[in-house]
């Protein structure tokens, strides 16, 4: 169907970090995804409402209410994804995320708009403790996002289902966030999934990468550590966030595109 209105709740995966900046703000694989839908739609406005670093009920709380009151019905697509920085601390309770979850998406479901989830990928291609953390709390919130998508009648936009995903060449120097690459590569999968004119070479495995030398790769790593491995733990001591303070890149429906 056609949408008149595309509102993304979130976190920085949804904010658009960390693609190319225009106009000062992150970009993002839903601003890209905007731009087919106004081709598609005269009348077409963007609301995005995702604020990095949010927890689930700092997005339920602050952000799905504000989106309800633009919802007019089943051509508005409201896209929600939240719960993956909780799942990233220590005391992460996976019922409570996944039940409030869960109720959320049916409250959203209650509006009459059409509604988009996505699932988290599992296999990183990382190994170690780490990795096995990740992937056990992963697999569960999917399952979750599946159950509940299923039972709304939910488009539900799965990672998990290209393998080749788990490159890390898609994502960006701090090793979480998606770059140009990986968030043009999500747009693209969006644009197929809601059926939108697609570039189908975003299945296309980016060729084999070349060996990178020992000494350069541990120099990235203790890189990597000092610029963001620290900071987050110190802001998880303090109790900060890095979307403190921060506003939605487009609060209110937006006739789309901006002047860029």
């Amino acid at each position: 169907m056609t949408f008149t209105r595309f509102i993304v709740c979130g976190d920085s995966y949804s904010e658009g970090m960390s693609d190319e900046i225009i106009n000062g703000k992150y970009r993002g694989w839903a601003d890209r995804v905007a731009d087919q839908m106004a081709k598609a739609s005269p009348e077409f406005t963007y609301v995005n409402l995702a604020v990095r670093g949010k927890l689930i009920h700092q997005v339920v709380e602050d952000q799905v209410p504000v989106a309800l009151t633009y919802v007019t019905g089943k051509e508005t697509l409201v896209s929600f994804h939240a719960g993956a920085n909780d799942a990233l601390r220590p005391g992460y309770q996976s019922e409570v995320v996944t039940e409030l979850y869960k109720k959320t998406v049916r409250t959203i479901a209650q509006s009459g708009a059409t509604i988009m989830l996505f699932t988290v990928l599992e296999k990183t291609g990382n190994k170690g403790k780490g990795a096995e953390i990740w992937e056990r709390r992963f697999s569960a919130f999917n399952r979750a996002v599946r159950e509940v998508g299923s039972e709304v009648g939910a488009i539900v936009v799965d990672a998990n289902q290209e393998h080749f995903l788990s490159d890390r060449r898609f994502l960006a120097f701090d090793r979480l966030h998606l770059n140009s690459i990986g968030h043009d590569r999500c747009a693209q999968a969006v644009q197929e999934k809601l059926g939108l004119p697609f570039d189908p070479a975003w299945r296309t495995p980016l060729p084999p990468a070349k060996k990178t030398p020992w000494v350069v790769e541990k120099a990235v790593t203790v890189a990597w550590f000092f610029v963001f491995a620290i900071p987050w733990i110190m802001r998880r001591i303090q109790g900060k966030s890095s979307g403190d303070g921060r506003d939605p890149k487009y609060a209110t429906p937006t006739k789309w595109p901006v002047v860029r």
